[in-house]
């Protein structure tokens, strides 16, 4: 392979010793929002930040679909693995330039939270445009108060973007929201306006990195990161597979021949409609072998890694001259 292959590599990679001791230490907090906040603040240390001189260059925002996996204990990982993982990926996106999108909730405490401070601690010198939009489904912020959204939407001005979606699936203003009455969803507002929103996500974004994901007790027709994963695939969006943790993101996986099933058939709704796709139909810019490896992977560098390799490949200016080299 010529010097550009091994350049790349080095910047991908460059970290990872370093990494595996911070993560060692900051491991033993229980705690996933402290070990967040310690992380961050140790990475945008002008001593320790990730040498990230490769910049990447999507047209639209890179989206994350995360949740929890009910899977964890069985492949012998940890929930800390998912949030490590979701951690490593969000500030390494941010130094390269990614903007992100996340279709999450406000919970205290959940992931939609740990991005909003990564992306607040994460900040390029004198960097004043925001990183990340966060959309709020109709059935997410029909129920708010008003005051309580322009809460959130203050807290958050100079880190993210709130983007409100109505039921039709079109952006809504807060001026707009601000004429409706708050009221409780009911089951037709949540499975239409949790859709509506992952339509306007996909098609507002470059590509997508799916990690963990319930199977059961969600919102909607189906679990959420198997209707944006859905998506995707019918968009011919990338679309990365983070299967080493289990959950839906695993049993996608697994219905696409990436891996073989690790447990008995676990059955969803309309998860059959995955059995129309293949692992080439990813788009990822990873072969087939690092795609199968991504999808059962139980390492938080080495998916990171493969994440940040296909996202090279697509979005890099380099990109190409890489594929070229590698292949040499």
């Amino acid at each position: 392979m010529s010097g550009a292959g091994t350049d790349v590599m080095e910047v991908l990679t460059g970290t990872i010793r370093v990494q595996e001791a911070v993560r060692a230490g900051f491991g033993r907090l229980r705690f996933p929002f402290l070990r967040c906040l310690l992380y961050s603040l140790y990475w945008t240390s002008p001593r320790t930040a990730p040498r990230m001189n490769t910049l990447l260059h999507p047209t639209r925002a890179i989206a994350a679909s995360i949740s929890d996996s009910p899977d964890t204990d069985g492949l012998g990982v940890s929930a800390d693995h998912v949030w490590d993982t979701f951690i490593e990926l969000v500030i390494e996106l941010l130094a390269s330039g990614v903007d992100l999108a996340y279709g999450g909730d406000l919970r205290e405490r959940g992931f939609t939270e740990v991005l909003l401070e990564l992306a607040g601690r994460y900040r390029r010198p004198g960097q004043t445009t925001v990183r990340v939009t966060n959309y709020l489904a109709w059935p997410v912020h029909i129920r708010m108060s008003m005051s309580d959204l322009d809460k959130v939407a203050d807290s958050v001005h100079h880190v993210a973007h709130l983007a409100l979606v109505g039921l039709n699936g079109t952006r809504m203003s807060v001026a707009e929201r601000r004429k409706l009455p708050s009221h409780e969803p009911d089951e037709n507002d949540w499975r239409s306006g949790l859709t509506a929103m992952r339509v306007l996500m996909q098609a507002e974004t470059s590509a997508r990195i799916a990690i963990g994901g319930q199977v059961e007790n969600y919102k909607g027709t189906m679990p959420g990161i198997a209707e944006e994963a859905l998506l995707s695939l019918r968009a011919k969006q990338p679309l990365f597979l983070v299967g080493g943790f289990g959950g839906c993101t695993r049993d996608i996986a697994e219905t696409l021949g990436l891996v073989d099933p690790w447990r008995g058939p676990r059955d969803w709704p309309k998860r059959q409609l995955f059995e129309d796709y293949a692992a080439d139909d990813l788009m990822n810019g990873l072969t087939a072998e690092e795609n199968r490896t991504l999808a059962h992977t139980p390492f938080i560098d080495q998916a990171r890694q493969l994440v940040m390799l296909g996202l090279y490949r697509l979005f890099h200016e380099d990109g190409l001259a890489y594929e070229s080299a590698r292949n040499s």
